[in-house]
């Protein structure tokens, strides 16, 4: 007779037991195959992305074997298209980097202001609302903001500030603050994801000690947030270097070298939209410029995002 120890309760299964019971009785196919399934999502991405550098380096090199790489890059006069053309592309890059400069300004505090208010100060019904409405903006056609740019901030708005004389109809200035309220809903929604994701008894425990709700939001949960919020700007950034219709419409087509928001400039992604309407004969000088500048935009994002992961590495922090 087995002898039952004190409690009525017999002993558990032992841990070989309760190994071989948990061990697979049969072959899991359907794991197998949402297991290939995802390596298979994660390959297309990656061999996309080597298609498209392959694609752009055929005509980047056939463009590099007529036009040095030191004039390309350092260059100051960008007339590609004309008959003596020059192609110095600085011009056009110092335009993508000074609007998209600008549209961080813009977006960074806004952005970071919305997700820190929708995080640690609304109500749930208040975020309900105020979050769908502040991503409506990322659903709303560039070529609309392009518009809205040339038609009310420009006139209405840049120039009784400045002055007509002073600004033109066509000028980065508008561009940059338009493509900042484009990249607003990428910043607010992730930061706001990240803040959301800091654990709710850090703030607790600062409350606890006598902390208002502002020092909690400025000093624990967006430390404690940082990688997230970063990754946040590099990716609305990286959004703002490769933003196209705005920047044809509203800050115009003049290839220029100058540090004056208030000018007209043509950007890298500008210039791609022009120049590829099929009046470039295939193999043409001009018709490989447009690898070369695609080429340069792509490195250009690729250190951005090389920089956002050495960033986000760096201030990440991790809750169990």
């Amino acid at each position: 007779m087995t002898s039952i120890p004190y409690g009525g309760r017999r002993p558990g299964p032992g841990t070989a037991e309760l190994a071989r019971s948990l061990r697979k009785s049969s072959p899991r196919v359907g794991e197998r195959v949402i297991e290939g399934l995802l390596f298979l999502a994660a390959l297309l991405s990656v061999l996309t992305t080597i298609g498209i550098l392959v694609a752009l380096l055929g005509g980047t090199l056939e463009f590099f074997r007529e036009i040095r790489v030191a004039d390309f890059l350092f260059g100051t006069t960008w007339t590609p298209l004309f008959a003596n053309g020059s192609f110095g592309v600085l011009p056009i890059l110092n335009a993508t980097l000074l609007i998209t400069g600008i549209a961080i300004l813009v977006a960074a505090p806004l952005g970071l202001g919305a997700a820190l208010y929708l995080s640690e100060y609304a109500g749930q019904r208040s975020r309900k609302v105020l979050k769908p409405v502040l991503e409506v903006l990322a659903g709303i056609p560039t070529v609309v903001y392009g518009f809205f740019a040339i038609s009310f901030v420009t006139p209405s708005v840049l120039r009784p500030l400045l002055g007509e004389a002073s600004i033109g109809i066509f000028n980065a200035l508008s561009a940059g603050l338009v493509i900042g309220i484009l990249i607003i809903p990428i910043i607010a929604s992730l930061s706001e994801d990240a803040l959301s994701a800091v654990p709710q008894a850090m703030r607790d425990g600062a409350l606890a000690l006598g902390a208002t709700r502002t020092k909690v939001a400025r000093k624990v949960v967006l430390p404690a947030a940082l990688s997230g919020v970063i990754a946040s700007f590099v990716l609305a950034l990286s959004r703002g270097i490769g933003e196209t219709m705005v920047v044809v419409i509203a800050a115009g087509s003049i290839a220029q070298l100058t540090l004056d928001p208030r000018e007209p400039m043509q950007t890298m992604t500008a210039f791609i939209a022009q120049a590829a309407l099929g009046d470039q004969p295939v193999g043409s000088l001009g018709y490989n410029t447009l690898f070369a500048v695609g080429t340069l935009l792509f490195l250009v994002t690729l250190l951005v995002n090389v920089i956002s992961i050495r960033l986000v590495r760096r201030f990440r922090e991790v809750y169990e």
